[in-house]
C-alpha cells in the first residue's frame, strides 16, 4: 500500500500526499471526516475493510501515514492481532508519540512502516518501521523524502522512483515566490508527480496499475500555520 512524498515548505509547513496503492477487490473506503474518538478529533479516510485507516490527523498536531510492509517484502501469516489501520488511528490520539512509539507492543502485528509528522514543539518528522520483530526509528532531516510500499516495490522499483522524485525536485526553476505562490506551486506540481511520473510502466509508474491491484486514491495533507487541510481524490 502507498506511495509518500513529503514537501517541507518552511521551518513550521509541509505538504504530505499518499497515493493508495491496493487490490481493486478491497472494500471502498469512506471519504475522510472528523471524527470524535475518546474526545479528540481526529480527521481521516476510513478504510472500508477494517474501519482504520492508512493516513489521518488529530488535534493533537500530528499526522500520521502509514505504508504497509517494513524494509523488505513478507510472507503474510494468516492472521494478526490488530489492523495496521487501527494502530494509527491509535498513535494519532496520544499524548506523547515519543513515548507511544517506545511503549507501543507489535507483537503478533504485520510489518509496516509510519511516516510521522509532530509539530507539538518543531516541526518533527520520523519514519518509524516495523520489521515484524524490531523497532526502528529514525528521526529525519527537514528535506524532501519519497517512500514506496515494499510489499509492492523491489529495491529496484524504489530506487527509480526516487530518481524521478529528484527529477522532479531539479525541476524547479521559480525565483522571488510569495510564501502563498509556493504553497499553490508545490500542491499543484506534487499532484501532478503522484499521477504521470514514471516511464509509461503501470506495473511501475507512481500511478500504479497492475491486474489486481493499483492506486485508488491520492490524498494530500496541507499543514499551513495553525491551518491544516486534507484533500482526497479517488474517481479517476
Amino acid at each position: 500500500m502507498c506511495t509518500v512524498t513529503f514537501i517541507p515548505v518552511n521551518k513550521t509547513d509541509f505538504i504530505l500526499t499518499s497515493s493508495r496503492d491496493v487490490p481493486f477487490s478491497r472494500e471502498k473506503a469512506l471519504i475522510p471526516k472528523e471524527y470524535l474518538e475518546n474526545n479528540i478529533k481526529i480527521t481521516y479516510p476510513k478504510d472500508g475493510k477494517a474501519g482504520g485507516t492508512w493516513i489521518g490527523h488529530s488535534e493533537k498536531n500530528r499526522l500520521i501515514c502509514l505504508l504497509n510492509g517494513g524494509f523488505t517484502n513478507h510472507i503474510p501469516k494468516s492472521n494478526y492481532i490488530k489492523s495496521r489501520g487501527i494502530i494509527v488511528k491509535e498513535l494519532l490520539m496520544e499524548t506523547d508519540i515519543d513515548s507511544a512509539l517506545s511503549n507501543s507492543n507489535l507483537t503478533n502485528i504485520e510489518p509496516f512502516t509510519l511516516v510521522i509528522v509532530d509539530w507539538n514543539f518543531s516541526l518533527q518528522l520520523i519514519e518509524f518501521v516495523w520489521d515484524g520483530k524490531k523497532k526502528h526509528r529514525t528521526n529525519l532531516p527537514q528535506k524532501m523524502h519519497i517512500w514506496s510500499s515494499a510489499t509492492l516495490y523491489d529495491e529496484q522499483m524504489k530506487s527509480m522512483r526516487k530518481s524521478w522524485f529528484l527529477e522532479w525536485q531539479n525541476s524547479f526553476c521559480p525565483k522571488y515566490l510569495e510564501e502563498n505562490e509556493w504553497f499553490d506551486l508545490y500542491q499543484k506540481r506534487i499532484l501532478n508527480f503522484h499521477k504521470n511520473a514514471g516511464i509509461g510502466n503501470p506495473e511501475v509508474d507512481v500511478f500504479m496499475k497492475r491486474e489486481k491491484v493499483g492506486t485508488v486514491s491520492i490524498t494530500q495533507v496541507l499543514k499551513k500555520n495553525t491551518s491544516v487541510k486534507m484533500t482526497y481524490m479517488d474517481r479517476f
